[in-house]
């Protein structure tokens, strides 16, 4: 179920598809594969819209998919992609035969990432399985109420929950599989993926993806 998922820094993930390599928040990207079908950005903030890192991912047939409010920032990105589409939180859509869903992407109790700014998570449909990319979150409701089979959740602390949120955010939702990332890098320290793991239930398994 995810053998094709990637994890490199913060939220940087790769996920091979029928539909070709979808790309979510490129960060730091150490080669130039040029081989994006799709990429995902949830959110403005450097580590993930960095249009340095866009251009090593994308090809020209590559689909730039992010939210509506980042019309003024995607222009940062001209002739670097085929096309860009904007999205809202809340809502489904299919772009080249990809379906996938939108969920808001917030802080509580922080200035970081304000529900105003409509930023978003995605769920991705995949091979009759629906991937959640969360994005930089609280435990928020939304999150709570996503049905899916695989998520991926950030743990760092700070700008996001941490590795023990996480976890009961994670016991909560009751997916198959839960990866751990936003952590160990620029936030966090590599062990939180240990307290992670520590805290989730049985019977969600906890999968390590990201490079250190």
């Amino acid at each position: 179920m995810t053998e094709n998922i990637q994890v490199f820094r913060q939220n940087s993930i790769c996920i091979g598809s029928e539909y070709g390599k979808i790309y979510i928040d490129p960060f730091q990207i150490e080669r130039q594969p040029e081989d994006a079908a799709f990429i995902f950005v949830t959110h403005d903030h450097y580590d993930h819209f960095s249009p340095e890192d866009i251009a090593k991912v994308a090809g020209k047939d590559t689909v730039l998919v992010v939210p509506e409010k980042m019309k003024k920032s995607v222009g940062k990105t001209a002739g670097m992609v085929s096309r860009v589409e904007t999205v809202i939180p809340e809502a489904s859509y299919e772009i080249d035969g990809l379906k996938f869903e939108t969920v808001p992407m917030y802080n509580i109790m922080k200035p970081f990432h304000p529900k105003s700014a409509g930023w978003t998570g995605y769920i991705l449909c995949i091979e009759d399985k629906r991937i959640y990319i969360a994005g930089d979150i609280d435990a928020i409701k939304e999150a709570k109420a996503v049905k899916c089979d695989v998520a991926l959740i950030p743990i760092g602390g700070f700008y996001t929950m941490d590795a023990k949120t996480a976890a009961g955010l994670v016991n909560e939702m009751r997916p198959a599989v839960a990866i751990p990332v936003h952590y160990g890098h620029l936030i966090g320290k590599p062990a939180d993926g240990n307290v992670f793991a520590e805290n989730v239930a049985d019977p969600v398994k906890v999968e390590f993806k990201i490079r250190f």
